[in-house]
């Protein structure tokens, strides 16, 4: 290769700088496996070089961790502690003291690496400490984050932070993109993101025969919000035992589990793709919580696994309902939902709309990646906004 072409293609990749305040810790660790997965498929793109601040894990051979000791050590803490949004909502000193602290790590991790070509910021606040370099941003958005814009002052800081700069602001859901348009319509693009899916999802067979003792499945955090009107509603169609429902997911409240709940504790996603959704009658999720698109139901719909979820914006934006899952809004719709997908033919038809469904708008991790690169490239004028 000649030395011109040589200096041609290395002009074409991109140095990104991805921030996280969340990553496993190792392939058995539940938390943050959705930012493992889009880093592995950032790092496999010979267009891009990946530098990554997060806390410790294990990273792909092409990707550079820069986060230096110091910080590692405190955002193992911080992952261990239940991360920087749980902190918060537990109140005491760490509710001003961490998220300080965090800020102060990350204004410092840009200053260090000033020659990026694009910040990749993984939730709005990890962008309030963006130098005034000019360099364009694309800031990921989740559900949770919109709790963030309520703050005092936060929309002022935010929007001082993303002036003077190409934004993108992404969201991993539709519905998010009228209230980002609101916020920040006149300094940034606001473009809907969905994440991936691992391929083991897709792959998974599942048994058109009505499942044994009708196992259903609801894999969550365990807080007040996110479990929602589960055990309450559950309690007259689970209780005798004709129905199994089995719960996963890490305790982070003091919710009380009810006998007639089989809780498992955290599951791994090998886990879960191996012993549990196969055959399962569906996924159960009547979550109250502010949230975008939960990575466990798309990865649910790719499986073949119908889901029973709560009417609100965030399930009502992927879910049609009666097609690719059923919505519920009552004791009574709920009951009833149950017993429709109970139907081996029911039950069948909604799994196969859903994977369907899944393959063709979200795709996988490597799909997702792509849909960021052609960001990256708008937001550097390589190319221009649709």
């Amino acid at each position: 290769m000649s030395a011109a072409r040589a200096s041609d293609r290395s002009s074409d990749v991109l140095r990104v700088l991805l921030l996280s305040t969340s990553y496993p810790a190792d392939a058995t660790d539940w938390r943050g496996v959705f930012m493992r997965h889009l880093v592995a498929a950032l790092a496999r793109r010979d267009d891009i070089q990946l530098e990554v601040w997060a806390p410790p894990g294990e990273l792909p051979a092409t990707a550079t961790p820069i986060t230096i000791p110091p910080e590692a050590a405190w955002l193992k803490r911080l992952m261990a502690a239940g991360g920087i949004s749980h902190l918060m909502r537990s109140g005491g000193a760490h509710t001003l003291l961490a998220p300080l602290k965090l800020l102060r790590m990350i204004a410092a991790a840009y200053r260090r690496n000033h020659t990026t070509d694009v910040y990749h910021v993984n939730w709005l606040q990890c962008a309030l400490p963006l130098p005034r370099d000019g360099k364009p941003a694309l800031i990921t958005v989740l559900g949770n984050d919109l709790k963030l814009l309520r703050l005092p002052f936060m929309r002022h800081l935010l929007r001082r932070a993303m002036r003077q700069r190409k934004v993108a602001l992404c969201p991993n859901a539709e519905w998010m993109q009228t209230p980002l348009l609101s916020a920040f319509g006149d300094v940034a693009e606001v473009i809907p993101v969905s994440f991936g899916i691992d391929p083991c999802w897709y792959a998974i067979v599942q048994n058109a025969s009505t499942p044994p003792r009708r196992r259903w499945l609801a894999v969550t955090r365990l807080t007040s919000d996110k479990v929602g009107p589960l055990f309450d509603w559950s309690n007259d169609f689970f209780r005798d035992d004709q129905r199994e429902l089995h719960l996963f997911g890490p305790m982070q409240e003091g919710i009380s589990i009810p006998e007639w709940v089989r809780y498992h504790g955290v599951a791994t996603a090998e886990q879960l793709a191996k012993e549990w959704f196969p055959g399962a009658a569906g996924l159960i999720t009547l979550s109250r919580h502010a949230e975008g698109r939960p990575q466990v139901m798309l990865e649910a719909m790719a499986a073949g696994l119908p889901i029973i979820a709560s009417r609100m914006p965030a399930h009502a934006s992927f879910i049609e309902n009666g097609v690719t899952g059923i919505l519920c809004d009552s004791p009574q719709t709920y009951g009833a939902a149950l017993q429709q997908l109970e139907c081996a033919e029911t039950r069948q038809r909604l799994g196969e709309a859903a994977r369907a469904w899944a393959a063709r708008e979200v795709g996988t991790w490597d799909d997702c990646a792509q849909r960021y690169a052609s960001i990256y490239r708008k937001l550097l004028g390589k190319s221009r906004f649709e």
